[in-house]
């Protein structure tokens, strides 16, 4: 309609290969950000720590692990959870670096809206929380999940498959659907109203709408950038409050 030619599926998540086609090793867009999300925070680090005097970067890296610690290992687990604030800052810094591409000119494309990162990082998340069930309970981990005492013993086979199935299954899917379905869902909507933005400029009878999906494009650009850090703020949280629940079982 109107000459709008929205682009594929293929073309919204789909990217040829830099070099590599089909062998495993193959690089696209997408295994470049991957990698620029992990390489991004350890130069900000290192960098970071040969300053001999705090200045902004430092002061940049302090303020992220303080923010860490305060907002997410402090909550959900406790004191005892600063065991694990280097797993949740990585967490958090490579999906938020992973989303932020996403308004990056010439990238415009967050890694997680494909599944595979969210998927990774949801089953290192999973072997994480179920390993320290195990690590502090031992089989009673799996025991109390499967076979709850706390629950009349005629309900305990269905709440125990219920709570097998949330622990083992449900938890980190959700972990991987959730950061994967709102990175897509913005995704989508950027190139929608980037595409009305273009066929709106090329048509002089609507050109008078141009400001308005313009300014949509504005204010949704900067939505995102927003929805960057909440998602690695929800996934990092999401990980910390499911390992207390194993360092700290209800019964």
């Amino acid at each position: 309609m109107f000459g709008l030619e929205y682009p594929s599926i293929d073309n919204l998540v789909g990217w040829p290969t830099y070099f590599g086609d089909d062998a495993f090793w193959a690089m696209n867009k997408i295994g470049l950000i991957s990698l620029l999300a992990m390489a991004i925070p350890t130069a900000m680090f290192l960098f970071a720590k040969r300053e001999l005097v705090p200045t902004g970067a430092q002061n940049i890296v302090e303020s992220i692990v303080e923010f860490i610690d305060t907002q997410v290992v402090l909550p959900a687990i406790g004191p005892e959870g600063r065991r694990y604030t280097p797993l949740l800052l990585s967490i958090f810094l490579f999906v938020f670096w992973g989303n932020i591409f996403e308004v990056i000119p010439t990238f415009h494309m967050p890694a997680n809206a494909r599944m595979a990162n969210p998927a990774i990082l949801a089953i290192i998340a999973a072997g994480v929380y179920i390993g320290v069930g195990f690590k502090y309970h031992g089989f009673a981990y799996l025991k109390d999940t499967i076979w709850p005492s706390f629950v009349p013993l005629a309900l305990r086979p269905l709440v125990g498959l219920i709570e097998f199935l949330t622990v083992f299954i449900i938890r980190p899917f959700a972990l991987a659907v959730r950061l994967f379905a709102n990175m897509l869902a913005g995704h989508i909507l950027l190139v929608t109203f980037g595409v009305l933005c273009i066929t709106l400029w090329r048509l002089d009878a609507l050109v008078v709408i141009l400001p308005f999906s313009f300014t949509m494009l504005v204010l949704l650009t900067g939505f995102e950038i927003f929805v960057s850090f909440l998602q690695a703020f929800v996934f990092a949280l999401l990980t910390a409050v499911f390992i207390d629940s194993s360092l700290h079982p209800a019964h």
